[in-house]
């Protein structure tokens, strides 16, 4: 047939879906490279400070003679702050602008975290950690927000795998840089390795705050650096997604009626149980196996997170590719019960119990990326922003749980053994929770 005989139009059809099809590609590339590394940065950044307590532990408990339980209340009471101020932070950050608040956030809590060094008693040590976590609320759902603003459902899976690819990040550099810091720079000054690392490992937040107002855009139309035909295509995906996603509430009041997003957030407390009890204890576990020095304890700390890495980004790849996230979550979440369940019965095996615990990091880190492919495909706008922080700060609850039950546990019983098979029949539920959810919602 020639082009003559052709259908009116089909001549053009090839390179125009060529075309169509190269500027989708270079505008998402624009929009990867912009805006995921940097916030990447700002959550290593975070979660850093947030956990770095975690370390100092090694000589923190023992300069200030605190108990497995009051280390753990201390670590835990942070998400009590960040649960009562997520909802407000989140709204704010609609509000106001992400630029904004995300400046004030990080500001805020790099300062605050700076605070830890004047901590001599349990009273101030469980204040400042409440503080923090008021500090940092919003933070993390107002990223996951931030992103529903870029892009649509069928590409969130591995973008916020790639993103969340920062806690594991900040566990590979930030163990190995908290012991050096710890064994190098103890005396100093008349102060404790401890001490140094709150101050130095706080400096970073305050001036990627100071960043985050001259980098960061709010949403497209703001965006300069995209020209007119890409800032078109990515309203138009955005707006075909809110027109084809699943129903969701319209407002604050409707986000707290729907029986789905207390559902997501029961879902999300079980995976973070396994999140913070790994992220605040490794060191203290791998140090258990017989393992001495801090700079020791924190290169093989970062093993597991290395492994965290590469599940995380395979399994969100395989999710957005395959249009699946029922097993994509279900798998992970027993990954992580039988890394938690096997690595309690080897405490003694350094090398079995780091296996054990690489293959439980892998897991846990894997399902919450995973996790908010599932609540932004019903949610938009207002109840967007109340709907991600509710199910973040129900969720995050666990970050109190968790390490508390851990410490008293080990003080209750001399070993993590028990919490660490409590944490493994935590991500049970949470893969059984997936197991029951609506269709609609996890295949898409």
């Amino acid at each position: 047939m020639t082009s003559s005989t052709l259908p009116a139009g089909a001549t053009h059809a090839a390179p125009s879906a060529t075309a169509d099809a190269a500027l989708e590609k270079r505008t998402y590339a624009k929009v990867f490279w912009r805006l995921v590394p940097f916030l990447m940065l700002c959550y290593v950044v975070a979660y850093l400070d947030r956990v770095n307590v975690g370390f100092a532990k090694l000589q923190m408990g023992q300069d200030l003679g605190f108990s497995e339980t009051v280390f753990g209340l201390g670590a835990g009471i942070f998400f009590l702050g960040y649960f009562l101020f997520e909802v407000p932070s989140n709204l704010l950050l609609n509000r106001v602008g992400a630029r904004i608040w995300i400046a004030r956030i990080m500001i805020t809590w790099g300062l605050l975290s700076a605070c830890f060094m004047f901590v001599k008693t349990p009273t101030s040590f469980y204040v400042l950690r409440f503080l923090l976590g008021v500090a940092e609320a919003g933070f993390y759902p107002g990223v996951i927000l931030y992103l529903t603003h870029w892009y649509p459902a069928h590409r969130r899976a591995r973008i916020i795998a790639v993103f969340m690819s920062a806690i594991p990040v900040a566990g590979i550099f930030g163990n190995p840089l908290s012991g050096w810091i710890m064994d190098s720079f103890h005396g100093a000054a008349s102060l404790s390795g401890w001490q140094w690392m709150f101050i130095i490992e706080a400096v970073p937040a305050v001036i990627v705050g100071v960043m985050v107002l001259v980098y960061l855009d709010n949403g497209i139309a703001q965006a300069r650096w995209l020209d007119a035909a890409e800032k078109a295509l990515l309203q138009r995906e955005i707006a075909r997604d809110a027109e084809h996603g699943a129903k969701g509430p319209h407002s604050v009041a409707g986000v707290f009626r729907d029986v789905r997003i207390w559902w997501m957030a029961l879902i999300y407390f079980a995976f973070v149980m396994g999140q913070y009890a790994l992220t605040f204890w490794l060191p203290t576990l791998v140090k258990a196996t017989g393992v001495q020095g801090n700079l020791h304890i924190g290169l093989l700390s970062a093993i597991p997170f290395v492994c965290a890495i590469v599940a995380m980004n395979l399994f969100g790849r395989s999710a957005d590719r395959r249009q699946e996230r029922r097993w994509h979550l279900i798998v992970p979440a027993l990954m992580g019960a039988i890394g938690f369940t096997v690595a309690a019965s080897y405490t003694q095996n350094t090398a079995v119990s780091l296996a054990f615990l690489s293959l439980a990091a892998a897991g846990v880190l894997t399902c919450a990326p995973l996790f908010w492919s599932l609540p932004t495909a019903f949610l938009s706008g207002t109840a967007a922003a109340a709907g991600i922080a509710a199910i973040n700060s129900v969720g995050n609850l666990a970050g109190f749980v968790s390490p508390y039950l851990i410490g008293y546990l080990k003080d209750l019983t001399g070993s993590t053994q028990i919490g660490m098979y409590v944490l493994a029949a935590a991500l049970v539920l949470g893969a059984i929770g997936v197991w029951l959810t609506p269709k609609q919602l996890v295949n898409r």
